[in-house]
């Protein structure tokens, strides 16, 4: 399957492995020419970093170590004070590094020592490439340590070394790079957490490998190009064209969740909006939504019970997607609802926050049952909880557990964070250039729902309407800082700036 054009592939270690193949067998492009080209756009922006000063080049026995050296050689030329540090000797390394090493003007690379990086302006780490995975081992995490001690930036050549550069996960010492300079395409690990903390600034170097190279990319990026699909009202829309969203959700003490859901739905689009809740805050969600219809429930001690899987059903008849879970609590009859409605509502269907947490144990003989595309938008405890482990665990391998979850429930999964993931059962996984910090507040991951609630009904497949959701998302996070930086903004600041961002 073709990637959709807003999605820019990325290519883990087997796919490049396979692209670099084809290019040197298929296409007769010689290995040392991709390396020479790769060094070049290493030291362009090595010299744009560093103008001036010393540089340190810390070199491997392997390929990426002769992207270094093609860099350092080429700094040379230009008149730069350039140290090669290897860590291994040179005469174990593999014959296209072997080949420039021997090309190197000047002083040859010397064993790498930790003291000969106190004086450089700027480190470049050219150590491991992307087919490392695991925990380095030693004398490479020695070095790794090193470079992170120096009081000099680091860029790294293709992948911070001790990042696994397919899934982005760090099992042991990891570069911390201000920089890295990856080449043909990105690589997921340098936008996956945690290894997206270790890669700063990401710049991708064209090294001459022409389209059609075999391989099929399991991730991407998402790009602006996705709110191009979305659905946009016309003279001949009604309110009811536009998108019906059905939220249920809420209880005592808990209305806000629900209320952000309705409202960013509307902002984003929806042309009616309607909140399900116990019938007994009415009055509360009435003065706060104006706009959207009410549907009060039977509950129990403020919290929505069993009886009302029935009204709401027939209440959410006309509906186009549901929103299920914010503000639902934790209460066992309103858990129970949850569940029962999972299996039974028969649209597209966003389960968030406590609709989530309903699930636990039994997500996979409730979700198997379902007709409709369901998207779940987990953060990492709640998906942890999905799936019986820890949170912890779910961040050091943010990749594989958004898969995992995916292909056990058949639902699109919205792993939240600055690197957020939809995670599609077919194993592709489109990921977030992030970049919104001030979203990092209550209430915002309720608005996400009520944003791709809203794409659902006005007819976007699944995976569009959550990658477009959670690229708005981000936008309207990054517009509602901009007067006054990230620490300011709360929820409804995002909520207001929905309009903006979808036009993007």
């Amino acid at each position: 399957m073709s990637f959709p054009r807003w999605l820019e592939p990325l290519l883990d270690a087997e796919v490049m492995r396979a692209t670099d193949a084809w290019a040197i067998d298929t296409k007769g492009i010689a290995g040392a020419e991709l390396m020479e080209r790769a060094g070049e756009g290493l030291a362009r922006v090595i010299a744009g970093r560093a103008p001036a000063g010393r540089i340190a080049v810390v070199c491997g026995k392997g390929n990426n170590g002769g992207d270094g050296l093609v860099a350092a050689r080429l700094l040379r030329e230009a008149g730069r004070e350039v140290e090669v540090l290897a860590v291994w000797p040179p005469e174990w390394m593999l014959d296209d590094a072997k080949e420039q090493a021997a090309k190197l003007p000047g002083a040859a690379p010397v064993a790498f020592d930790a003291a000969r990086l106190d004086n450089a302006h700027l480190i470049v780490d050219a150590v491991l490439g992307t087919g490392f995975s695991g925990e380095p081992r030693d004398p490479v995490g020695e070095v790794i340590e090193a470079m992170n001690a120096a009081k000099a930036p680091v860029v790294a050549a293709d992948i911070p070394s001790g990042v696994d550069g397919s899934t982005g996960e760090v099992a042991g010492a990891a570069v911390r790079a201000v920089a890295t300079v990856t080449f043909h395409r990105g690589k997921p690990g340098l936008w996956v957490h945690p290894g997206k903390a270790h890669a700063g600034h990401v710049e991708v170097i064209d090294i001459g490998i022409p389209r059609g190279a075999p391989g099929k990319p399991q991730a991407g990026l998402i790009g602006p190009d996705v709110l191009r699909d979305i659905p946009r009202r016309g003279p001949a829309s009604t309110k009811f064209s536009s998108g019906n969203v059905f939220v249920i959700g809420g209880s005592r003490g808990l209305t806000g969740a629900p209320t952000m859901s309705a409202l960013a739905a509307m902002r984003s689009g929806a042309g009616y909006v309607t909140v399900a809740a116990p019938a007994s805050l009415d009055v509360m969600f009435g003065v706060r939504l104006l706009e959207a219809m009410m549907v009060g429930l039977p509950e129990s001690d403020g919290a929505l019970a069993p009886e009302s899987v029935e009204p709401a059903l027939r209440a959410l008849a006309r509906a186009d997607a549901v929103v299920l879970g914010p503000g639902l609590s934790k209460q066992e009859g309103a858990q129970a609802m949850a569940r029962e409605l999972a299996e039974r509502i028969d649209v597209p269907l966003v389960i968030d926050a406590d609709g989530l947490n309903a699930l636990a144990g039994h997500v996979e003989e409730i979700l198997s049952r379902r007709r409709w595309p369901t998207v779940l938008t987990p953060h990492a405890g709640e998906l942890g909880r999905l799936l019986e482990v820890e949170s912890a665990e779910i961040e050091r391998h943010r990749l594989h557990h958004a898969r995992e979850a995916a292909t056990r429930t058949k639902a699109f999964v919205v792993l939240k964070g600055d690197d957020t993931l939809v995670a599609a059962p077919t194993g592709r996984v489109a990921i977030s250039r992030g970049g919104a910090p001030g979203l990092a507040t209550a209430g915002t991951g309720d608005a996400l729902s009520g944003v791709i609630g809203a794409l659902l009904a006005k007819g976007l497949a699944p995976a569009a309407a959550a990658c477009a959701a959670v690229h708005a998302h981000v936008r309207a996070g990054q517009l509602a800082a901009a007067p006054h930086g990230p620490d300011g903004v709360i929820a409804s600041d995002v909520i207001r700036c929905l309009p903006e961002a979808l036009n993007g």
